[in-house]
C-alpha cells in the first residue's frame, strides 16, 4: 500500500513530502496537493487547470478520495449536466463534486453560480478539472468570479518522479520530460500519439481551426530556436503565413500549456534591453521529439543539449516556487549588448537571478557578469545552477550549485 504526500507548509527554501495512507498504488506524489487542499478550504469550488494526461484526474481523486467523480466528456454524463445542470448539482447536494473536462459543458456554469451563492459559507462543494485555459477562465470570469480558486497543474517534478513506479533519477525525466505515461513506456511513441490527438481532437473539440501540419512545422521550428527570442515575422516567413498568424498559433500553444512565452523585465536603469519574449517548449520530452532525440546519448551530443538543460532547470524551478510563492513573477534578463540572466524571480519584495549552466559554471568572470547583470536588475541575491559537484561562493556575492544536489531545493 503506497502512500500519498503533500507539500508541509513552513518552509520557502526546501519542499517537503508528507505522507498519508492510500489504496491505489505505483502513483507519482504531487507535492501541489497541499495547495490544492489549501484552496479548497477556502473556495466553493477549485478550478485545476493543466494540459491534458498531466495527472489533474489522479491529483484530484487521490487528494479528495470521498468526492463524487464525472468525466463531462463521457456522453450519458454530459447529456445529465447538459440537459439540466442545476437539477444535477442538487442531486448531489451536500457531498464534493469532481467535474472533469468541465469546459465540455458550458450550460454547467451559471447553475454552479446559483448553486454556490445559495451555499456561500460552504467551501469545497467543487472541484472543476480542464485542459482548455481560455474556454474554463473566460467561462469562469462571465460566471464564477471570486467564487473559484484556481491551480495550474504541471508536469512532474523531478523529486515527484522519485516516488512513482518506476522511479527515474532526474536525468531520465530531463530526457523523458514530467508526463507521466512518458516516464512509464516508449516516450516518442507516446509524444507522437499525443500531438495526434492534440492538433487531430482536441483543437477541434475547443472550436480551434488551425491547419495540422502548419502547426506541426512551427512547433518544430520552436524546438530547433528552443530558448530563443521570438520573432514572429521571421517564423512566418519561414512558414509562409504572416505574422499574425504565427502569433495566433503561439496564443492557442500557451493557451493549451504546451508553450511558454517568458517576458523580459523591465527596471529603468538606462540601458538598451531587449523587448521579445523568449520561447520556450515547456516539457523536454515533447522537446526532444520534435528534435528527434530519443537517447541520454544522443542528448549529449545534439547541439541542443544546452537550450534543452535551460528549458528542464528554468521549468524545475518555476513550478518549484509556484508551490510555496504562488504570486511569484517570472522573467529572464538581457541587455542589447549582451548581459544576461535566463530566469529572475520577482517575488514583490525581492528578486532572485539565475543563471543556468549546461556543464560547470564555476568561473569568476560568469560570476562576475551574473553579478553585474543582477545588481543591473535589482535582485537581492544571484545563482548559478550548474552540474558541477559543490557549492561555490564567489567572491562578487554570487552562489554556484549543483541542480542535483537537492531537487527540492527552491532559491532562497
Amino acid at each position: 500500500m503506497n502512500s500519498a504526500w503533500r507539500c508541509r507548509p513552513g518552509t520557502r527554501d526546501n519542499l517537503q513530502f508528507e505522507s498519508k495512507t492510500l489504496k491505489m498504488q505505483d502513483m507519482y506524489k504531487r507535492l501541489c496537493a497541499a495547495r490544492l487542499r489549501r484552496l479548497a478550504s477556502q473556495f466553493p469550488a477549485v478550478l485545476i487547470l493543466g494540459p491534458r494526461q498531466v495527472g489533474k484526474t489522479t491529483l484530484a481523486r487521490l487528494t479528495f478520495p470521498k468526492a463524487h467523480y464525472f468525466d463531462l466528456e463521457e456522453p450519458r454524463n454530459r447529456e445529465i449536466f447538459s440537459a439540466d445542470p442545476r437539477h444535477a448539482l442538487d442531486a448531489y447536494s451536500g457531498r464534493m463534486l469532481l467535474l472533469d473536462e468541465a469546459q465540455s459543458v458550458p450550460e454547467l456554469f451559471s447553475a454552479l453560480r446559483g448553486a454556490i451563492d445559495e451555499g456561500k459559507s460552504r467551501a469545497g462543494r467543487y472541484i472543476l478539472l480542464g485542459s482548455s485555459q481560455p474556454a474554463l477562465v473566460r467561462k469562469i470570469s462571465e460566471s464564477l468570479a471570486g467564487r473559484v480558486g484556481m491551480l495550474e497543474v504541471d508536469p512532474l517534478l523531478a523529486a515527484e518522479v522519485a516516488t512513482g513506479a518506476p522511479r527515474r533519477d532526474w536525468k531520465a525525466t530531463w530526457l523523458r520530460g514530467g508526463f507521466p505515461a512518458a516516464l512509464r513506456r516508449d516516450f516518442r511513441d507516446w509524444w507522437e500519439a499525443y500531438l495526434r490527438l492534440y492538433i487531430e481532437r482536441d483543437l477541434p473539440m475547443l472550436g480551434v481551426e488551425v491547419r495540422p501540419l502548419l502547426l506541426r512545422r512551427l512547433l518544430t521550428m520552436l524546438a530547433h530556436a528552443q530558448g530563443g527570442l521570438l520573432n514572429a515575422s521571421q517564423l512566418g516567413g519561414s512558414l509562409g503565413v504572416a505574422h499574425t498568424t504565427v502569433q495566433r498559433y503561439l496564443d492557442i500553444l500557451e493557451q493549451t500549456f504546451l508553450i511558454r512565452r517568458l517576458p523580459p523585465f523591465f527596471v529603468n536603469v538606462g540601458k538598451r534591453l531587449t523587448k521579445a519574449p523568449k520561447v520556450y517548449i515547456r516539457d523536454t520530452g515533447l522537446l526532444h521529439h520534435l528534435l528527434n532525440i530519443g537517447s541520454a546519448s544522443q542528448l549529449d551530443a545534439h547541439p541542443s543539449r544546452g537550450p534543452s538543460w535551460e528549458t528542464f532547470v528554468v521549468e524545475e524551478l518555476i513550478r518549484r516556487e509556484k508551490l510555496v510563492r504562488p504570486f511569484t513573477q517570472f522573467y529572464f534578463w538581457r541587455t542589447q549588448s549582451g548581459a544576461e540572466l535566463d530566469l529572475l524571480l520577482d517575488r514583490g519584495d525581492t528578486r532572485v537571478a539565475l543563471e543556468i549552466k549546461a556543464g560547470s559554471g564555476r568561473s569568476v568572470y560568469l560570476a562576475r557578469s551574473v553579478a553585474a547583470a543582477a545588481q543591473d536588475a535589482r535582485a537581492g541575491s544571484a545563482w548559478i545552477i550548474d552540474q558541477a559537484r559543490e557549492e561555490t561562493l564567489f567572491p562578487s556575492g554570487v552562489r554556484a550549485r549543483n541542480f542535483g544536489d537537492d531537487l527540492r531545493w527552491i532559491a532562497p
